[in-house]
């Protein structure tokens, strides 16, 4: 068995560790890294995504702190017009690539085993096994190890499927819808998507814009969803006034509402959340970000099936726990139904520094890369576990309306601790994946006029956060149920 030594041992190579280790590097020049992850490359479930995936948020706040990512030329076509354009899943990994071989390798600080299995630590020892050798390599840990893989993520390339399909029953998952035109003498007369998540929105998008006809499309949504309008979700000076006005109308809206379902209703009226189908009451609140383009594309599919989850799929008829429903003989399945993060799976819940242990999770959802980099800054800047776990609360990962006001006044909780540390605050002002951080910072050196719209916080907050803490009482009962 081969042997190491290393600061970090870091399990994980998704987005998440790698934000974590990006502000290592910088905030501690002296540390040295392991990261042990299961893929070929970097970048976690980015390297199974469809290849139409695109991310829900802007660029400008997404990946790591040292490298930008993206650029601040607006979409001027499509669904997305008007706004920042969106990386896709190529981007997004020849991102991370970039960012391994430019920079983390060269360093002469960062070790990286891809294609290898984490297989646990004990007494300060790591070990790993090469997925294709077999070889085990036995890392002693000087410092922490650091888990990045408390999200779990899953993508429809690694799910595996909750309901039987017969053998006959032609099923596919979306990234192998672009392979279509390599049989374009045996096309599907129909398609059925499978799930009511992002994906299954991606897929709608996707089939419409390649030109098939939304009589042609069925929809299997067993759950209706919020989403959050991409509008108010945009980087730089020229859209703060809509961040700020977002911010504001959230908090008014929690100091409105008797329930979150009613707040989202009220948000809904006002454009700030939005969902397909006006005449149905969404339960469910993944935080997906979408365009109210986008929206208008998925309006146009109207054969939508709201009996609950499918549990068969036999050849023209599928089968629910209320009986049985037609589907056109010569129709593609399209299995949309991994979650991007498993809301109920059971997790390691808890403070993130534990001792020799660092378990990443998110500081402010739904930004968990930038979670990650602020993470990586307590454990370098605060001496001790009490201290950064209290500038650090975890947000828990609510999954519907009811439950996210306990997200969101956590958000706000960990927001107020950070702006009264000037260690933290000074960071923030250069953080390229705080939203708003270094908006602000430019904003105030620039004099511009626009800063103005956060006098709206005070009377809002001085309302909404006893309002958010109201629903929080409500909220988390309902989440820890679930």
């Amino acid at each position: 068995m081969s042997e190491l030594e290393t600061d970090y041992l870091v399990i994980g190579a998704g987005a998440v560790s790698l934000a974590f280790v990006d502000t290592l590097l910088d905030e501690d020049p002296d540390c040295h890294i392991t990261i042990v992850d299961m893929h070929a490359k970097p970048g976690g479930h980015w390297n199974d995504a469809y290849s139409f995936v695109a991310l829900h948020q802007p660029s400008a706040f997404y990946g790591v702190n040292s490298m930008a990512f993206g650029n601040d030329v607006v979409d001027d076509h499509g669904p997305n017009k008007g706004l920042f354009p969106l990386a896709g899943g190529s981007e997004i990994s020849a991102y991370f690539s970039h960012l391994m071989n430019r920079r983390f390798l060269p360093s002469g600080r960062v070790d990286y085993h891809p294609l290898s299995e984490y297989l646990g630590t004990d007494k300060g020892t790591g070990r790993f096994k090469s997925i294709l050798s077999g070889k085990e390599t036995a890392v002693k840990i000087c410092r922490k190890t650091v888990d990045g893989t408390f999200y779990k993520t899953s993508v429809p390339a690694t799910h595996t499927r909750q309901y039987d399909v017969a053998d006959s029953v032609p099923i596919a998952i979306p990234g192998a819808l672009p392979d279509l035109w390599m049989r374009a003498d045996n096309l599907p007369g129909h398609y059925v998507i499978v799930g009511a998540g992002k994906t299954a929105m991606d897929t709608g998008v996707w089939l419409l814009q390649a030109g098939v006809n939304p009589d042609h499309i069925t929809w299997i949504c067993p759950r209706a969803s919020w989403m959050i309008n991409r509008t108010y979700t945009q980087p730089g000076p020229d859209f703060f006034e809509q961040v700020v006005d977002n911010q504001v109308a959230q908090l008014n809206a929690a100091a409105e509402a008797e329930t979150g379902d009613e707040m989202f209703e009220i948000l809904g009226k006002g454009g700030y959340m939005l969902r397909i189908d006006e005449s149905v009451k969404p339960e469910m609140f993944h935080y997906a970000t979408i365009s109210e383009g986008e929206v208008a594309l998925l309006r146009q599919i109207k054969n939508v099936i709201r009996r609950g989850r499918v549990s068969a799929i036999e050849p023209g008829k599928m089968t629910f726990a209320d009986g049985t429903q037609a589907v056109p003989g010569d129709s593609l399945f399209i299995d949309c139904t991994a979650t991007a993060v498993p809301f109920t799976e059971k997790r390691e819940h808890g403070p993130q520094f534990r001792g020799d242990t660092i378990v990443l999770q998110p500081l402010h959802v739904p930004l968990v890369t930038f979670s990650a980099a602020l993470s990586a800054f307590l454990e370098v800047n605060f001496d001790d576990d009490a201290t950064k776990n209290a500038l650090g609360t975890p947000a828990p990962l609510t999954d519907t309306p009811n439950t996210y006001p306990l997200g969101m006044l956590t958000n706000f909780m960990n927001r107020g601790a950070w702006s009264q540390n000037p260690k933290i605050a000074a960071w923030l002002s250069t953080a390229r994946l705080d939203p708003t951080g270094t908006t602000i910072a430019k904003m105030m050196a620039d004099g511009d006029t626009r800063l103005a719209a956060m006098g709206q916080f005070q009377d809002a907050i001085a309302t909404g956060i006893p309002g958010l803490q109201r629903l929080a009482v409500a909220a988390r009962a309902e989440h820890e149920d679930r």
